[in-house]
């Protein structure tokens, strides 16, 4: 009897064993089924959400129009994007540690940081701008010599103001322009240098600041955005095409009039290709 008990109970424990197996078998093939049948993935996608128009938080979500484009780019790549706000500095750090797919955030293409991040095609034209009170008598850029300026750490402008004070004058550095401005309008700042569109952007949305902006295309030449990711990716040219298929079907110039109003110069961006 306990011999035959002993059968019935190792003929269950093997039943239970074969169960299991065929059960992760299915399992591992519905994952690699998975898997091939879904070719995309999300992207990790990193911002500076402190950029507005361009990316910024409003009611807990990152919006702008940087967040429009990558949405739409990666839509038409095939992708989904999972966007996080990390700040300036730890942006290009996570795309260079490739702990992030990529980055967007108004990242202007410089010879300097080619040599370290991969960039996609430009897909904004910008200029830097000065931001000073309206009864300030600087007119241009080399008006700013002697003075104290305020920058984002990091930035063009940062490289365009000390280039142009030279020594001269006090360039003040914050984490993003938001505090920059912040520093003009306490006093601690004769002026900020900073991207047109968010010059623009701000002195829109806050009349009573009683700000103007100051255009000097002689000493501040046209800047253009890209998509920055690590040395070698291989999202590089699936992204490029992606852009360029927006330029030509008019998703582009959708999203840009969304935040701008008017038209962009898409031929201007096709050139610098």
């Amino acid at each position: 009897m306990k011999k035959y008990f002993s059968k019935i109970i190792a003929l269950a424990v093997f039943t239970s064993l074969m169960l299991i197996l065929s059960a992760c078998g299915a399992g591992g093939s519905e994952g690699d089924k998975g898997e091939s049948s879904e070719k995309k993935e999300t992207l990790k996608v990193v911002t500076n959400a402190a950029y507005a128009p361009f990316e910024y938080i409003d009611k807990g979500k990152v919006v702008g129009f940087d967040i429009d484009f990558i949405n739409a780019v990666a839509k038409e790549a095939g992708y989904k994007v999972d966007i996080k706000h990390t700040g300036w500095d730890p942006m290009f750090a996570e795309v260079q540690r490739k702990q992030a797919d990529l980055a967007v955030s108004s990242v202007s293409i410089t010879e300097d940081r080619k040599q370290t991040y991969d960039f996609s095609v430009p897909y904004f034209e910008s200029t830097l701008m000065i931001l000073v009170p309206e009864d300030s008598d600087i007119q241009n850029a080399l008006d700013l010599k002697g003075k104290k300026v305020a920058v984002q750490n990091g930035t063009t402008g940062q490289t365009a103001a000390e280039k142009i004070l030279a020594g001269d004058g006090t360039v003040k550095k914050f984490e993003d322009n938001v505090l920059a401005i912040m520093e003009l309008l306490n006093g601690g700042a004769d002026a900020v240098v900073a991207d047109n569109a968010v010059v623009n952007e701000y002195i829109k949305n806050n009349p009573d600041k009683k700000l103007k902006a100051i255009k000097d295309p002689e000493n501040f030449d046209s800047e253009f955005y890209g998509l920055m990711f690590a040395k070698g990716s291989k999202l590089k040219p699936e992204l490029d095409k992606a852009i360029n298929t927006l330029f030509e079907n008019g998703t582009y110039s959708e999203i840009y009039k969304k935040w701008f109003g008017v038209e962009p110069d898409i031929d201007i961006l096709k050139n610098q290709q």
